[in-house]
């Protein structure tokens, strides 16, 4: 069923209300659970009312210990390992030479990489993938997706190296073994999407029919768990306004799209949703704001089987696509181009979706010991 306009406004100005810190009509605080003490009360308190009184859980204490793994630096220097291909253009050596690489990082932290093979005007393509298995749920997975090809003869650093970044380094960070997770979570790094999404269109056409299939039966192996819900990553770096200013705009935010023109859209405004709670409970710089266009990117494909919805820095219809970001597709957009405003915008994001996912997909530390010395 399509989710009626009325329903997402109702979803988008409660969230709206949220971010600004819109507080419900209560006499009081609540008060602290018994045997806390004062300070413990009163830091309970502050915090349910920086979220809009949405409380603060123990889950969420856990995730907030993934997240925090995260690391600024590997992010950028993720991003820049992938700019000693250039632009990383499909079609081209430097893109096949990116994707292995990719794939080597992958393997480095202990994951079993796949590939997917497809044609583009006769010729063949691949993009990799893996896979974090979920420990009771594998039938069921969460996609995190960013495309690894780019154009305009430059290093692609923001498109998209940010967002193949981002999606490498919450792969770190759950490839470790002390972190498991209830259901799965695949990491795809996709080919082709400047040419039309077609790394991402190849992936749907060829994996939608197998989900949730056990193969063999029996075995507990689903080498396509069912989608929940697919979340992309594409340009995430640069909020500079329009007209263009010369630093990170003071309002500058992550920008979460879903497409109200589709057939998931009330799913997909939930993920939003989710993404949106766990922007206000984990970044740590930029907050995040929700819209309905989704547009011209890889999850696109993914919209009429599963909710789905895209990170940037702007909208891309309405903001990106008029022109706010003066190195899309040219030799400027570069790693030196960028500072580390620009970066922590990224960093943001993936605060964010590892929060989001981490919630959805049942994470949790099992050991408190393996965090000494980190």
């Amino acid at each position: 069923m399509m989710l009626r306009i009325d329903q997402v406004l109702v979803i988008c100005a409660t969230s709206a209300l949220l971010a600004a810190g819109a507080q419900p009509l209560l006499a009081q605080p609540p008060a602290g659970r018994q045997g806390q003490s004062r300070q413990e009360a009163l830091r309970q308190r502050i915090m349910q009312r920086v979220l809009g009184d949405v409380p603060f859980t123990a889950q969420d204490s856990m995730i907030q210990r993934i997240v925090q793994r995260l690391d600024f630096e590997n992010y950028k220097a993720l991003i820049k390992g992938l700019t000693q291909f250039g632009d990383r253009e499909q079609g081209t050596e430097r893109n096949e030479r990116a994707i292995d690489w990719i794939e080597q990082q992958l393997r480095s932290w202990g994951y079993e990489t796949e590939r997917l093979h497809y044609e583009y005007r006769g010729e063949p393509r691949s993009q990799v993938y893996a896979t974090k298995v979920g420990s009771t749920v594998p039938g069921e997975m969460y996609i995190l997706g960013a495309h690894m090809d780019g154009r305009g003869g430059g290093e692609g650093a923001n498109d998209d190296a940010s967002g193949t970044a981002l999606v490498m380094e919450i792969a770190r960070v759950l490839a470790s073994p002390d972190i498991v997770t209830e259901r799965s979570i695949r990491f795809a790094l996709w080919n082709n999407e400047e040419t039309g999404l077609n790394g991402s269109r190849a992936y749907v056409e060829q994996r939608a029919p197998l989900q949730g299939i056990e193969d063999p039966p029996g075995s507990g192996r689903y080498p396509e768990p069912k989608w929940l819900g697919m979340i992309q990553h594409d340009m995430m770096l640069w909020d500079h306004g329009n007209p263009v200013q010369h630093d990170q705009v003071l309002d500058a935010d992550v920008d979460i799209e879903f497409q109200l023109n589709s057939a998931k859209a009330e799913e997909s405004a939930r993920l939003a949703l989710e993404l949106l709670n766990a922007n206000r409970k984990f970044a740590t710089d930029y907050p995040a704001v929700m819209s309905n266009a989704m547009s011209n990117t890889d999850s696109t494909p993914f919209m009429n089987h599963t909710a789905a919805v895209s990170l940037r820095e702007n909208r891309r219809l309405y903001e990106t696509g008029m022109g706010a970001n003066p190195h899309w597709h040219r030799p400027t957009d570069l790693f030196v181009t960028y500072s580390d405003a620009d970066f922590r915008l990224g960093f943001n994001a993936a605060q964010t979706t590892l929060g989001a996912v981490a919630k959805l997909a049942g994470a949790r530390i099992t050991s408190a010991s393996s965090e000494e010395g980190r």
